[in-house]
């Protein structure tokens, strides 16, 4: 890893291989920063900053591209990290990242992904757990939701979770 971070970086390491306590700590420290690539608030402060405009910033992030491997992309909880990752690549969206309302519209959009990605799942998971009850009915809900819904609870839902229609009081 050290060969790479002084190729993309400019930075001398330090001779010799690292310390395992020193290579631990960097890959903490590199996991952490590039999961918070996932959220476009930091993308925007960083831009705000002037942090895109610095080549020495932008070869650190081509040499952080190397989290895209099976072997390290394995220990990201925020795989969208990734796909922003991929965007500063390119120095348009490194300009345009600066403006709040082209944050804002990311952000947004990130959100109706994650809210759409988790019904599609939920009736994708409902629809396997019908298959597999004889009869086609299931009693119970998919792994890991409280009523089918895929987050616990559900404020707009006219069902009671079983399908059944709610009666609502006057």
């Amino acid at each position: 890893m050290s060969g790479r971070y002084k190729r993309y970086t400019g930075f001398e390491d330090g001779e010799g291989p690292e310390p395992d306590d020193k290579q631990r700590l960097r890959f903490q420290v590199e996991l952490e920063f590039v999961q918070c690539l996932a959220n476009p608030n930091y993308l925007n402060f960083l831009a705000q900053r002037g942090y895109f405009k610095d080549q020495s910033f932008i070869n650190y992030l081509k040499y952080l591209l190397y989290w895209k491997e099976p072997d390290y992309a394995r220990y990201l909880k925020y795989p969208m990290c990734l796909y922003f990752l991929d965007l500063l690549q390119y120095e348009h969206f490194r300009r345009e990242v600066v403006s709040s309302q082209c944050t804002k519209f990311i952000d947004d959009q990130q959100i109706l992904l994650w809210q759409h990605y988790t019904r599609r799942r939920t009736r994708l998971l409902q629809k396997q757990a019908e298959e597999s009850t004889p009869g086609g009915q299931s009693n119970s809900h998919p792994p890991g939701t409280a009523n089918g819904t895929g987050n616990g609870f559900n404020c707009n839902s006219q069902t009671n979770g079983q399908g059944q229609p709610v009666q609502k009081v006057p």
